[in-house]
Formats: C-alpha cells, sequence, structure tokens
C-alpha cells in the first residue's frame, strides 16, 4: 500500500475516518517559506462540511496541529507534518450493516486486498476524510505558488444538471468566484443547484457534476514527456480525489469532432512573449507547458452513500441482501470537492516546477520570471 506521491515535493497521508486522527507529512520545501495559517483554515473551510442539508451532518473543526517542519510561522526545510484530530464520528453507524458491502463503495475492493484487516467504518482510509489533510498540504503548496505569480483557481462547472457560467479558454481575466460553500462565477446560479441537490436529497438520493481548473502564471517548459508529464501527474492526482471517474484538458472530448486545423492552437506573439492564440491543449503540449494556462476538468460521480434501499451482498453469509444506508452522508460532494482540487493542484504542480529549478526556486523565484 502505498501513501505518497511526488519527486522532488512529495505528499504522505494517514489516518482513517474514524480514527482517533488524519494527516499529511509534505516533504521537500525550502526552509524559510512562509505557512499562512489563515490561508489553510480558509481551504478547509472550503471543503467543511455544513450540515445543512447539502453535505454531511458531520462537523469536524479541522484545526492543524503542525507536529514537525513549521517554526515561527514559516518552514524549517525538514518534513512538514500536520495533524487534524477527529472529534465527531459515530462508529456505531456502521456496525449493523458492517457486513453488507455498499454499492458504490470500496467495500468490497478493501476486503479483497485487505484480506478483512481494514477499518472499515466511515470508509476507513478510502473515506473522503483522508482529503482534509491533503487540502491542508496544499493550501502551504498554494501559498508558494502565489509567491511565485502562480494561481490555482477552480470553479463547479456543473452541478446536478446546472451549468455554471463558462470560463475563458485564455483566462485574460478570472473572474471573482461567489464567496462561501458554491465556487461559482456566476452567483445565480447557486439557488438552482442547491434546489437541485435537495430535491434529490429528499429522495434518499445524490448527485453528481464537474469541476473546472485554471492554472495562470506557469512558465513554459514545466513537466516532461511521456511519463512525468503534466497531464499524467495531474490526472493521477485527480484520480485520488475519492469520487473522480473522468478528467480532460483543454478541450477534451470535444477534440473528437474537430478536425486538425480547428485543433491546433496557433501561435503568436503578445507582449513580446511567445503565446497562443486560442488554448484548445489546455496549456500543454507534448506533455510539458507551453505557458498558457492550464485547464482541465474532472467529472465527479454522485456519492455513493445514498438511502435507498439497493440490493448487495452480504459477505459474511455469502447470500444476496438489501441494504438501507444510514449515518451522515453527502448528497453532493462537489461543492466541496472545489478545495480538494484546487489543493492538489498546488502541489502537484509545485513538485513539477521543484523538478525543474530547484527548491531554492520556492524562495527566490523562477527564472525568467
Amino acid at each position: 500500500m502505498k501513501n505518497t506521491f511526488g519527486s522532488a515535493v512529495s505528499l504522505t497521508i494517514f489516518g482513517e475516518s474514524h480514527g482517533p486522527a488524519v494527516g499529511a507529512v509534505l516533504d521537500g520545501l525550502a526552509a524559510g517559506l512562509p505557512v499562512d495559517g489563515a490561508a489553510i483554515a480558509a481551504a478547509l473551510e472550503g471543503r467543511r462540511a455544513r450540515g445543512d442539508g447539502l453535505s454531511t451532518a458531520r462537523k469536524e473543526p479541522d484545526e492543524v496541529e503542525f507536529l514537525s517542519g513549521v517554526k515561527n510561522g514559516h518552514t524549517t526545510g525538514t518534513p512538514l507534518t500536520l495533524l487534524l484530530r477527529n472529534t465527531d464520528t459515530r462508529g456505531g453507524d456502521y456496525q449493523k450493516t458492517a457486513a453488507l458491502l455498499r454499492p458504490g463503495h470500496a467495500d468490497y475492493t478493501a476486503l479483497a486486498k485487505y484480506e478483512g484487516w481494514q477499518d472499515a467504518a466511515g470508509g476507513g482510509h478510502f473515506s473522503g476524510r483522508l482529503t482534509a489533510p491533503a487540502v491542508a498540504a496544499g493550501a502551504v503548496c498554494e501559498g508558494v505558488l502565489a509567491a511565485l505569480g502562480i494561481r490555482v483557481y477552480t470553479h463547479i462547472a456543473r452541478c446536478a444538471g446546472v451549468d455554471d457560467a463558462p470560463l475563458d479558454p485564455l483566462c485574460e481575466s478570472l473572474p471573482a468566484l461567489t464567496p462561501g460553500h458554491f465556487a461559482l462565477i456566476d452567483a445565480d446560479r447557486e439557488a438552482p443547484m442547491q434546489a437541485a441537490i435537495r430535491a434529490a436529497a429528499a429522495e434518499g438520493d445524490s448527485v453528481g457534476g464537474i469541476l473546472e481548473t485554471a492554472v495562470t502564471g506557469l512558465p513554459a517548459g514545466i513537466g516532461e514527456p511521456w511519463f512525468d508529464s503534466v497531464e499524467s501527474e495531474l490526472a493521477h492526482l485527480m484520480f485520488a480525489i475519492p469520487a473522480c471517474k473522468g478528467i480532460e484538458f483543454g478541450a477534451g472530448f470535444g477534440f473528437a469532432g474537430l478536425r486538425g486545423s480547428a485543433a491546433n492552437d496557433p501561435f503568436v506573439l503578445r507582449d513580446g512573449r511567445i503565446a497562443t492564440a486560442a488554448n484548445r491543449n489546455g496549456g500543454v503540449n507534448g506533455g510539458i507547458t507551453n505557458g498558457m494556462p492550464v485547464v482541465f476538468r474532472t467529472v465527479l460521480k454522485p456519492t455513493p452513500s445514498i438511502y435507498k434501499e439497493q440490493s448487495t451482498v452480504d459477505y459474511a453469509a455469502m447470500r444476496p441482501a438489501t441494504l438501507q444506508i444510514k449515518g451522515r452522508h453527502d448528497p453532493c460532494i462537489v461543492p466541496r470537492a472545489a478545495a480538494v482540487q484546487t489543493a492538489l493542484t498546488a502541489f502537484g504542480l509545485l513538485d513539477l516546477l521543484t523538478v525543474r529549478y530547484g527548491t531554492l526556486a520556492q524562495k527566490h523565484g523562477l527564472p525568467g520570471k
């Protein structure tokens, strides 16, 4: 079992949904980088459940404890270890149905892999609870990128069948996102999204959606061909988000309906720099950034924990069974996942930048910028 990702900068996550705590270790940061507690808290606030019928009733304070790697508000250069304690767990919600495999969950695959030794309460290590320390660690990385003039921007492109306003592919101006739980360009789209989520929840069901991320300020030349391409690194991280089932960069699957003459991005000179007139390739050519905004979208499936009765198998008795899930669950995780997507993107890009320019560039800036 491997829980570490990254090369020059690495991220390890640990813990279980109903264990005493969850946490992360972030290694490869230069010494002396500021660690903004308010920015970390703001990122976690975007991910936090509110118990308002739009997300789970489980409420965790998510107060970050730094166990190592931070002193006087700055990195020490040694592994940064952070902890978030679990304070609102209800393991009893899962005891009566412990032998019933939850459709859409990792119950069966975890059983097959760990032979019954896994902590299954609340999904254990497979739970979305593990995204909390990832968000905290990613917020540290996002602060480093911001100091280098790089911005990571994620909005809810679609949720419960309701679309947000479209994002300019060139990202010449990134509009302010609506404050609060729903990261939207158009505030008027929030009410119909909420209504659709509540309607599904009232029927014991759930909904999914699409998140879109744009990264501006990246220099050309980041990433590798083949196995460590920008697309493969980011895709690997996005698929770590429990509900992610697909990703596309730039025009994505829309390329299938285009000819090459329409799919290519012509090169131009803009303010004395090489740029492209369009951005259908999402800022990446040959696995390497071309200096344009990196733009990608992920699709998140409906939350598998629904309150409708479902067919399943009782693995202890090895017989067919029915299951009606109890406990506290999100009817839609899309709004909360926006913070996760931003955090993991920031981490992945900081890793790629450090591979290219070294640790000192995190503190002193990127060449040519």
